[in-house]
């Protein structure tokens, strides 16, 4: 049944793809579009506004949608089609047909400073929106620099951190002592005897997967938090908010 599911699926979007191709010519791939809202939010840092996303904003795991024959209409008739090369959707589109390689471009999703800047650089090159990709990233950089010298500055700044694996990358980004990382899967019996001998201060959860409130129970005194990697919105400087309300969180601990 999966198996022929599959097959449908794959000739609806082949015929999607036939119908689609005499539209893209004819609006001459006017629509910007981005696998989930995690790529389109890293693009509107580079100044590309009024992103399609595929998966749905919402979703709590948007790279698990299956792209369907009305979502890959927008795809074929994409400006450009921007993608972090690990949804489910990829594998899809690869059996269903041979894209434009000069209108796709693949988009590492992670948080950090470094990585955010090349993604910035190389989208707003290929959409021409270095300037205003310019001014929105001056006010990530701010938010980020602001942030580390905080962290930096504080007499807490050496204290261990335990952290989701999905988050402990931004994490040291920032500049935390994070020594040690739990997740993506449930909180394993060693892991949470770790959070108990250890006590961590600090507790890093992930939104999209969270899994210590465990933790709650053998280290009371821990203070933990659940950051975000991506919003569930499009537009609105949607990535900067992001990272502004997981720092405001941090902030809160009173810890910095």
């Amino acid at each position: 049944m999966k198996k022929t599911t599959t097959l449908i699926l794959v000739f609806a979007v082949v015929s999607a793809l036939c119908f689609a191709q005499p539209i893209a010519e004819e609006s001459k791939a006017q629509k910007y579009v981005a696998s989930t809202s995690w790529v389109a939010a890293i693009a509107e840092l580079a100044g590309i506004d009024d992103v399609v996303t595929v998966a749905p904003a919402n979703l709590k795991h948007p790279p698990e949608y299956e792209i369907t024959a009305d979502d890959m209409a927008n795809v074929v008739n994409a400006k450009l089609f921007m993608h972090a090369g690990y949804e489910k959707m990829m594998k899809t589109l690869g059996d269903a047909a041979q894209l434009d390689p000069d209108r796709i471009v693949k988009v590492k999703t992670t948080n950090t400073l470094e990585n955010i800047s090349n993604m910035v650089d190389m989208l707003s090159q290929k959409a021409g929106t270095q300037e205003k990709a310019a001014e929105r990233f001056g006010e990530f950089q701010e938010l980020i620099d602001d942030a580390r010298k905080r962290i930096a500055q504080s007499p807490n700044k050496d204290i261990e951190v335990y952290a989701n694996v999905n988050q402990a990358e931004f994490a040291r980004d920032l500049g935390l002592n994070v020594v040690s990382t739990f997740g993506a899967g449930a909180l394993t019996a060693a892991q949470i005897e770790e959070a108990h001998s250890k006590a961590y201060t600090l507790v890093i959860d992930n939104l999209h997967s969270p899994v210590a409130s465990p933790i709650t129970q053998v280290s009371p005194d821990s203070s933990i938090i659940t950051w975000r990697n991506f919003p569930d919105h499009t537009g609105g400087d949607a990535l900067y908010n992001v990272v502004r309300g997981n720092l405001e969180m941090l902030w809160e601990t009173g810890l910095f």
